[in-house]
């Protein structure tokens, strides 16, 4: 228990860090162009601390939960003293506007990026190719076929005296591909799998060993086995296992850049995909908030995430933990630049609609616009704000009252 909660700690502070140094990205490169940074909070709420250096304010808040920056002029409305007004941030080229908007989506894709070249240098990474490419139907040891209907009795591979061999009493052997059992063919070790466990007796296999094409004859006993669904079934057992990929890649200190470079383009993808089939899975958050069963690709709120860290922590999974880290980052990354205010790809977006709107109006001789009236985007603005309050608390209640669990 004491390293759930130290994992939940653990990754609940370090989605702080990371919104507290996306706030840090606005900040740094705002004073960077020269722009007025007013304040750099960690958290909301009442103050803690604070102090000043030079024109800004520092300081903490009781709720760690982000922080702000505040930029003098971030729009045309915005109030602004006489001493400010030159600085003001709407005054400055487009470019750098979108730079320090950017900023903080940027800062996350930077911390993803490191989180995943440390994994690669020390732990390693995913290795999503085992996930993709089939298992080959080829024997790789022969072992016994044992009952197992605990956790414990999986873990351990040794075989008790008198458990039954019938793989090896058949004649098979390591480097043997499985052509076929029980007349049907397995061009993948999962349908060796599937057929076995749902045969028992004498059941006919055919292996090609080198050249030649061996029929056998496999007695199959039915055991009782633990399943990943925490129940105890009843399934055929031959005793024989094939070479898994390995679940991770080690990498050195300059073949990590290259393989975190081309991981964090799949991570992208996948993090896009995810976006696009987010409104879709809306609805089984819902149902699992009724009692549904919760189907593990829905959405997972800040307490969600930090709950199935704290469970990585427990079961000493380090691994997954830093994975679901540089994954969130990502995720929050893409999000914040998704072109909807008051989200900072929003801004990013009327910035350059006032850019391209006054070069249109010059190449017909006409003066600029002037800046965007935020006024008129509020109702929007505020249905944007009330959809991502509900959403934000349906995931929280789903993942209160059934939460996603590692298996």
């Amino acid at each position: 228990m004491l390293a759930y909660i130290i994992g939940v700690v653990l990754f609940a502070l370090g989605i702080c860090i990371s919104v507290a140094l996306h706030e840090a990205g606005h900040m740094l490169t705002a004073k960077a162009f020269g722009m007025k940074v007013r304040r750099y909070f960690v958290g909301f709420g009442p103050t803690v601390f604070s102090w000043r250096r030079g024109e800004t304010e520092y300081g903490l808040k009781w709720i760690p939960l982000g922080g702000f920056c505040d930029i003098a002029g971030m729009t045309a409305l915005d109030e602004v003293t006489p001493e400010e007004a030159p600085r003001a941030m709407w005054r400055f080229k487009t470019w750098k506007r979108t730079v320090v908007m950017s900023a903080g989506s940027i800062t996350h894709f930077i911390l993803g990026f490191v989180v995943l070249y440390l994994m690669a240098v020390t732990m390693g990474l995913p290795n999503i190719a085992a996930a993709s490419e089939p298992l080959q139907p080829v024997v790789a040891s022969i072992s016994c076929a044992r009952a197992a209907t605990t956790t414990q009795q999986l873990n351990d591979t040794s075989c008790p005296a008198g458990a039954p061999t019938p793989g090896k009493t058949a004649g098979l052997q390591a480097g043997d591909k499985i052509v076929s059992v029980a007349g049907k063919p397995t061009p993948q070790w999962t349908d060796v799998l599937a057929i076995v466990q749902a045969s028992g007796g004498r059941t006919p296999i055919v292996v090609q060993r080198g050249n030649r094409t061996l029929n056998l004859n496999v007695d199959i006993p039915r055991v009782q086995r633990l399943g990943s669904d925490g129940k105890v079934h009843e399934i055929g057992m031959m005793g024989v296992s094939t070479v898994l990929p390995p679940a991770y890649l080690h990498y050195n200190g300059l073949t990590a850049v290259g393989a975190t470079f081309s991981f964090t383009g799949t991570m992208f993808a996948q993090t896009a995909q995810r976006l696009v089939e987010f409104p879709e899975r809306i609805p089984a958050v819902v149902s699992a908030i009724f009692g549904g069963e919760r189907d593990p690709n829905t959405p997972v709120s800040v307490v969600g995430a930090s709950r199935i860290g704290g469970e990585a922590v427990q079961q000493g999974l380090w691994q997954l933990f830093f994975f679901l880290l540089a994954s969130l980052n990502f995720f929050i990354g893409v999000f914040n630049l998704l072109p909807l205010l008051p989200m900072d790809g929003g801004h990013i977006a009327i910035v350059w609609y006032e850019r391209v709107r006054d070069w249109l109006r010059a190449l017909r001789g006409k003066a600029a616009g002037g800046p965007v009236d935020y006024t008129k985007l509020s109702a929007i603005t505020m249905v944007i704000v009330v959809i991502g309050g509900g959403i934000t608390l349906l995931t929280v209640t789903a993942d209160i009252v059934n939460p996603i669990r590692l298996q």
